[in-house]
């Protein structure tokens, strides 16, 4: 791919949680063939990940996967030394794993909502403790969160997962401005609804695939790679302006 040089990762060590498949596994590539060394981080699907990895090393890029259940207490630290271990450091943090449980705000129990925490908050604010020193450190770094649409229309039956997501950019809007003068950016940037494993089921349904469709006014749904385009300009000096926003890549979904 041929890139202006703002884009242009070279050298930078990049760490893209849950990036095995979907989005994730389409912005690990995507860094890798803007020039970054990546590592692919998974929770159970070993051969996934590793597919994600032999595509990175085809672009000639190091890389490495890095299995933690991001629910365990140890599972940010692991995931982090991985990449450390494989990669020297890490320069560009992607925030894109995350758990959802689909059921009525009710009949959520206690443990339930302890792993949506413990997924979608608590590791990202560990990584985040982790890799963002480094950066600072170094002069430079790019923080990625994904986040939701859910963050302007909540599902009624994923309230934790959208209520979580609202936390995680109040993360970016809290770190922004200590971070901005150490040279580190942070964002987050809501997909809408994107066509990925996670919801391939509901949008087989052609009747609920025609009613979620026509809520959204660009009239048809995302692919993963709809979301690099926006993840490269805020990895990378391209986007060296831009901190502490949250960019929705929904189609229009998330407007009034």
């Amino acid at each position: 791919m041929q890139l202006p040089d703002s884009f242009n990762l070279a050298g930078r060590r990049a760490l893209v949680t849950g990036s095995s498949r979907g989005i994730g596994a389409a912005i690990a590539v995507a860094l890798a063939d803007a020039g970054a060394d990546v590592m692919v981080h998974y929770t159970g699907n070993a051969a996934a990940a590793n597919e994600v990895a032999d595509r990175i090393r085809a672009l000639g890029r190091r890389t490495g996967v890095a299995q933690a259940d991001l629910s365990a207490d140890d599972g940010a630290r692991r995931a982090h030394d991985a990449a450390v271990a494989t990669l020297g450091g890490i320069d560009i943090l992607v925030l894109n794993a995350s758990l959802q449980i689909k059921k009525t705000w009710t009949d959520f129990t206690r443990a339930d909502l302890d792993a949506h925490y413990a997924v979608n908050y608590r590791a990202g604010f560990e990584l985040l403790q982790l890799a963002a020193p480094g950066m600072t450190e170094r002069g430079w770094g790019r923080i990625l969160t994904i986040g939701s649409v859910q963050e302007a229309r909540p599902h009624p039956g994923m309230l934790a997962y959208s209520s979580l997501k609202h936390a995680q950019t109040g993360l970016v809007l809290g770190l922004a401005k200590p971070l901005a003068p150490r040279g580190v950016t942070i964002n987050n940037l809501a997909p809408g609804v994107i066509q990925t494993d996670r919801n391939t089921a509901a949008l087989t349904d052609p009747d609920y695939a025609d009613k979620v469709r026509a809520a959204i006014p660009a009239g048809f749904f995302g692919e993963s790679t709809d979301c690099t385009g926006a993840a490269l300009l805020l990895c990378s000096d391209a986007g060296r302006y831009i901190t502490g926003q949250n960019l929705f890549v929904d189609g229009g979904l998330g407007l009034a």
